[in-house]
């Protein structure tokens, strides 16, 4: 296969690399691009350095067949006919086409299928807290269609960049050597503090963050039924977003019912044990794979209610690695892929 990356030299970026190795997908030959800042710049992979291109209106991907995007809606907007007009299928990691009518947004464990039918060849990667509650969700709702969810989310700062995170390690050795904590990446102190505030206010008053969660679940999960009320909080973690959730049913189910469901589903580990102080938490799952689930128990405010602890490393499950599990379930079932 013939990959290239483009924004190689972001968090999710650099991730991008590591996961592919990680999961030996076939590459014959690799290319990374990026801004004027890091055009130039080389990277590493399986000890060979790449030099990233400049990202411009005359780059050639002829001859790549999929690229990795995640530059921000900006760039995947501006660059996306530049990408795919020689027929590259362009993953993208941003916003900028999720809810096109005409673009896929993917989470392999849940919808598969729907990246076999990509009219622009673009395939979406969903918001990073969508993508870790819809695989939480899907065995929950093959058991019975679910009404509604109420999620708040616990976000990490990696989910505002590299040096977000960066800020937070700062902030708390500044506040420790007595210093003004600088405040850049947030709209307040990160550091002992919580912020709910996630991307921009929307005439609802929620976020626009909130408000993704709400609609791409719906596209996802094939279902216009399906009410979601998101609060999305940032938290002074560095990686791996966490997630309580409230999920209504269409009818009561067996809580050892959803136990089963949740431990037989793909991508998803169950750790709980509230006897033994065992649920997942994200010091521990940072840099893990799966999507990890505890503290499940029936909503005693609902009869066909249950509430649930998730989380997930918000850079891995929550981005690059779910694009790469994209293209690998192409390079598998996807005819166009056939052979090679």
């Amino acid at each position: 296969m013939n990959i290239a990356i483009v924004g190689a030299s972001g968090a999710v970026g650099h991730e991008f690399l590591r996961v592919l190795e990680e999961q030996k997908f076939p590459i014959d030959n690799l290319r990374l691009f990026g801004s004027e800042r890091s055009a130039g710049t080389t990277i590493p992979f399986k000890g060979v350095d790449y030099t990233v291109e400049l990202l411009s209106e005359d780059s050639d991907f002829s001859g790549v067949d999929i690229a990795f995007t995640s530059a921000g809606a900006g760039t995947s907007r501006r660059f996306a006919d530049v990408i795919t007009r020689h027929g590259t299928v362009m993953i993208d990691n941003s916003s900028a086409f999720r809810m096109d009518n005409d673009v896929p947004l993917v989470v392999p464990e849940v919808n598969p299928t729907d990246a076999l039918d990509r009219p622009r060849n673009i395939i979406g990667n969903p918001n990073c807290t969508t993508i870790l509650m819809v695989v939480a969700l899907k065995p929950i709702n093959d058991l019975s269609p679910i009404r509604r969810v109420h999620v708040a989310t616990y976000q990490a700062s990696s989910g505002a960049g590299q040096q977000a995170m960066a800020e937070l390690q700062q902030q708390y050795v500044d506040i420790h050597e007595g210093k003004k904590p600088v405040v850049d990446k947030f709209a307040y102190q990160l550091a002992y503090n919580l912020i709910p505030h996630v991307d921009v206010f929307q005439e609802n008053d929620y976020t626009k963050e909130e408000m993704k969660m709400y609609h791409e679940t719906r596209k996802i999960m094939h279902s216009d039924h399906i009410r979601v009320s998101a609060t999305c909080v940032r938290v002074p973690v560095l990686r791996a977003h966490s997630e309580a959730l409230w999920v209504e049913t269409e009818r009561p189910l067996e809580l050892e019912t959803v136990r089963e469901a949740l431990e037989n589903a793909k991508g998803l580990v169950v750790m709980d044990s509230p006897a033994d102080r065992v649920y997942p938490m994200p010091l521990d799952l940072t840099g893990k794979d799966p999507v990890y689930v505890g503290r499940i128990r029936r909503d005693i405010s609902d009869d066909c209610g249950l509430t649930m602890w998730v989380v997930g490393d918000q850079i891995k499950k929550g981005a690059a690695l779910n694009a790469v599990q994209i293209a690998q379930l192409l390079i598998e079932n996807d005819p166009a892929f056939a052979g090679r």
